[in-house]
C-alpha cells in the first residue's frame, strides 16, 4: 500500500493503516498529527506577524499587497486546522477547534472591508474601533488554536463557574446513587453543598427579566422540592446505616426515586423555559427590521435615527447573549455547550461592531466601503441568528434522546475552505478561485435548507407527504452544504452521482404530491401551485440528466452546476412548502366558515 500525502504537509508520507513497514493506523495517525503541529504552529505566527503589518498600514496600495499575503496564509490555515480538527479525538477540543476556525474564517472578510474603511475614513474614531474589534476577536481565535493544538490548559477550562446546571444534575445524580449502593465516600455535606451549586446557577433563570412569572414560580417550586427530597434521602440513608432491614432498604429505594424525579423535572422546566425564550426571540426578530433600519438610517446620515436604533439593536443584543446562557445550561452536551458560548461572544461582538460599523456610514452616508463594512457585519449577525435555530433543533434532539454525545453537532461552526471531499473527486489539488467558488454555493444551499426547515415547522401534520418530502429534500441539501465544507457522509463521486439519483427522485415525487393536492382546490388557486410545480419538474429531469455522465473530468466545472441546479430547486422548494401551506390554512378555512355559515342557517330554519 502506498503511503499517502499528508495534508499540508509539504509531500511528506504517512501511513494509514497496517502495511509491510510495520507502521500501524495509530501510527500513521501521530506522524500526521505531528507533521501539521510542526507546520501549523509557525504558521500562526506568521499569520499574526502579517496581521501586525495590516494593522498598521496606511495606504491602499500597500495593504492591498499585505492582504494578499494574509489571504494565502489563511487559506493554508484552513487546510491545516481542518485536518488537525477531523483527527482529534476528543469533542470538546474538536468543538473549539470548529469555533475557533470558524471565527477566523468570517473574521478575514470583515478584516478587509474594516481596514479598507479605516483607510478610507482615517480620522473616523467609530471606524477604528470597528476595526481593533475584528483585529481582538482574531487574535484569541488563534490563541485558541495554538492550545488545541499544543495540547495546553484552555482558558477557563477548569474554572467551576463552567459547569452547567444540566452537568451538574446528572453528577449530582451519579453522587446519590453511588452513596446509596456505599461505593463511594461522597459526605453528605458534599452532595448538600453540590444541590446549592446547582441551584445558585438555577438562579439565572429566576432572575432573569425575560423568564415568565409561571415558569419562575415553577422553577422555584421544584427547586424548593429538590432541596427537600435530598434532605429526606439524606435521612434515611443514615438510618438505614444502623438498620439493614428490607423496610429500610426499601424506604431508601423510594426517596432516591423521589430526588431522581424532582431533579428531573427541573431539568425539564429549565429546558422549556430556555428554549421558549429562545424560539420567541428567533420567531420576533426574524425579518431583522433593526439591522434594516440602521442599514437606511446610515444612508440617510440620520444622526438622531442611529442613537435610536443602535438602543434598539443593544437591548436585542443582551436578549441573545442571556438566552444563549441559558440555552448553555440546557444543551445537554459539552459540544453544544460550547456552540452556546460561541453564539453568545458572537452576539455580544458583533452587536458593538455592528453599530460602530453604522455610526461610520451615518457620518460618511455617501461612502460605498462603509456601508459595504455594515452589510458584512449585518450579514455575521443574520447568520448567527440561522446557527442558532439549528442549535434549537439539536438541543432538542439531545433532551428527547434522539442525538447521543459524539455524534457531528450541526450548529457547531465549519468553515468552507478545507474542501477535503472535493479532492477526492480530483486528483489535482482544488486552486483557491475553485474553493471560493464552491464554498460561496454550498453556503447558500445550506442557508436555504435552513429555510426549507422553517417553512416545515409550521405543518402541524408532520406525515403530510409534502411535508415529508420536502423534509427529506432539506436533509439532502444540508449534507451537499456538508460536502462542499469537506464533511458529513457524501465522500466519493460515486456517493455525489446517487446523492444526485435519490434527490432529483425526491424531488418528482414532492411534485407528484402537490399535484395529488391541487385537485381539492379551486381553479386560480390549482393554476397558481401547477405555475411553481411546473418549474421544478424540468430542473428534476435535468439533475437526473447530469448524473449519466461521469463526474471525473472537468469535475469541478460539473460539480459547480450541480450545486447551482439544486440550489434552484431548494429555492423552488421553500417556495412550494410556503404557499402549500398558505393554501392548505385557506381551504381549511373555507370549510370552517361554510360549516358555520350552514349551522347558522339550520338554527335559523
Amino acid at each position: 500500500m502506498a503511503a499517502s500525502p499528508v495534508p499540508g504537509g509539504g509531500g511528506a508520507g504517512a501511513v494509514h493503516s497496517s502495511n509491510a513497514s510495520g507502521f500501524t493506523f495509530d501510527s500513521g495517525l501521530e506522524i500526521r498529527t505531528r507533521s501539521v503541529e510542526q507546520t501549523l504552529l509557525p504558521l500562526v505566527s506568521q499569520i499574526l506577524a502579517t496581521m501586525e503589518r495590516l494593522e498598521k498600514v496606511n495606504s491602499f496600495q500597500e495593504f492591498v499587497q499585505i492582504f494578499s499575503q494574509f489571504g494565502n496564509e489563511m487559506v493554508e490555515f484552513a487546510h491545516l486546522t481542518g485536518d488537525r480538527q477531523n483527527d482529534l479525538k476528543d469533542e470538546k477540543k474538536k468543538a473549539r477547534m470548529a469555533v475557533a476556525r470558524a471565527v477566523l474564517e468570517k473574521g478575514t472578510m470583515m478584516l478587509l472591508t474594516a481596514s479598507k474603511t479605516c483607510l478610507r475614513h482615517p480620522s473616523c474614531e467609530s471606524a477604528h474601533t470597528n476595526k481593533e474589534g475584528v483585529f481582538d476577536r482574531m487574535r484569541v481565535a488563534l490563541e485558541k488554536v495554538t492550545e488545541i493544538v499544543t495540547d495546553r490548559r484552555l482558558s477557563g477550562e477548569t474554572d467551576s463557574s463552567s459547569v452547567s446546571i444540566f452537568t451538574g444534575i446528572k453528577e449530582l445524580k451519579v453522587n446519590i446513587e453511588a452513596l446509596r449502593e456505599n461505593v463511594c465516600c461522597e459526605s453528605k455535606e458534599n452532595l448538600s453543598a453540590a444541590l446549592e451549586a446547582v441551584l445558585e446557577h438555577v438562579e439565572d433563570f429566576t432572575d432573569s427579566a425575560y423568564t415568565s412569572h409561571e415558569h419562575r414560580e415553577r422553577i422555584l417550586e421544584l427547586s424548593s422540592q429538590a432541596r427537600t427530597e435530598l434532605q429526606q434521602f439524606l435521612s434515611v440513608w443514615m438510618q438505614t446505616q444502623s438498620r439493614k432491614t428490607k423496610s429500610a432498604a426499601e424506604e431508601l429505594e423510594l426517596t432516591v426515586l423521589k430526588i431522581s424525579h424532582s431533579l428531573d423535572e427541573l431539568r425539564r422546566e429549565l429546558h422549556c423555559t430556555a428554549m421558549q425564550l429562545a424560539a420567541d426571540l428567533l420567531k420576533f426578530h426574524a425579518d431583522h427590521v433593526v439591522l434594516k433600519a440602521l442599514k437606511v438610517t446610515g444612508v440617510e446620515g440620520n444622526l438622531e435615527a442611529l442613537a435610536e436604533y443602535a438602543c434598539k439593536l443593544s437591548e436585542q443584543k443582551e436578549q441573545l447573549v442571556e438566552t444563549c446562557r441559558l440555552l448553555r445550561h440546557v444543551s445537554g452536551t459539552e459540544p453544544l455547550e460550547i456552540t452556546c458560548i460561541h453564539a453568545e461572544e458572537t452576539f455580544q461582538v458583533t452587536g458593538q461592531q455592528i453599530i460602530s460599523a453604522a455610526e461610520t456610514l451615518t457620518l460618511h452616508p455617501s461612502s460605498k466601503i462603509a456601508k459595504e463594512n455594515l452589510d458584512v457585519f449585518c450579514e455575521a449577525w443574520e447568520s448567527q441568528m440561522s446557527d442558532m435555530a439549528t442549535l434549537l433543533r439539536e438541543i432538542s434532539d439531545v433532551f428527547e434522546g434522539r442525538r447521543g454525545e459524539k455524534c457531528d453537532h450541526l450548529s457547531l461552526p465549519k468553515p468552507m475552505k478545507n474542501n477535503a471531499n472535493l479532492k477526492s473527486l480530483k486528483p489535482d489539488k482544488p486552486d483557491s478561485e475553485e474553493q471560493a467558488k464552491i464554498a460561496k454555493l454550498g453556503l447558500k444551499l445550506g442557508l436555504l435548507s435552513s429555510d426549507a426547515d422553517c417553512e416545515i415547522e409550521k405543518w402541524e401534520d408532520e406525515e403530510n407527504e409534502i411535508v415529508r418530502h420536502g423534509r427529506s429534500m432539506s436533509r439532502m441539501a444540508y449534507s451537499l452544504y456538508l460536502f462542499t465544507r469537506g464533511e458529513g457522509p457524501l465522500k466519493t463521486s460515486q456517493d455525489l452521482i446517487h446523492f444526485l439519483e435519490v434527490f432529483a427522485a425526491e424531488g418528482l415525487k414532492l411534485t407528484s404530491s402537490v399535484q395529488s393536492f391541487s385537485k381539492q382546490l379551486k381553479d386560480d388557486d390549482k393554476l397558481m401551485l401547477l405555475l411553481e410545480i411546473n418549474k421544478l419538474i424540468p430542473l428534476c429531469h435535468q439533475l437526473q440528466t447530469v448524473t449519466k455522465t461521469s463526474l471525473q473530468s472537468k469535475v469541478f466545472l460539473k460539480v459547480d452546476k450541480c450545486i447551482t441546479k439544486i440550489r434552484s430547486m431548494m429555492t423552488l422548494v421553500v417556495q412550494l412548502l410556503s404557499l402549500c401551506y398558505k393554501l392548505r390554512k385557506k381551504m381549511e378555512n373555507n370549510r370552517w366558515g361554510s360549516a358555520t355559515n350552514k349551522d347558522t342557517m339550520d338554527g335559523q330554519n
